[in-house]
């Protein structure tokens, strides 16, 4: 089954692209020879743009699916929704 893109989609691909050239840059680095500092700059540089993907492509899914599943509810009981969306901009 093929879900639809979510909102958010195009942005988690362009991050993950950069992320796919930072390291052919580090593969390429370590092949020269460059020095480790600056090989760690670009490890550095990939983590951080695939952790920030990764929390681009949860947020989106539960904005999405989540509230499809949940639907409409008074605003006291979406309090425990709202947190656990919240809470997940943590990992």
């Amino acid at each position: 089954m093929i879900n639809p893109p979510h909102q958010h989609h195009d942005d988690v691909a362009k991050r993950l692209k950069r992320a796919e050239g930072h390291i052919r840059s580090v593969i390429a680095m370590i092949e020269a020879g460059k020095p480790c500092l600056d090989i760690a700059q670009q490890l550095h540089a990939v983590e951080k743009a695939i952790t920030q993907a990764k929390k681009i492509l949860i947020q989106d899914h539960l904005d999405h699916c989540l509230e499809d599943v949940v639907g409409a509810l008074p605003r006291d009981q979406r309090a425990p929704i709202d947190e656990f969306k919240a809470i997940t901009k943590y990992l």
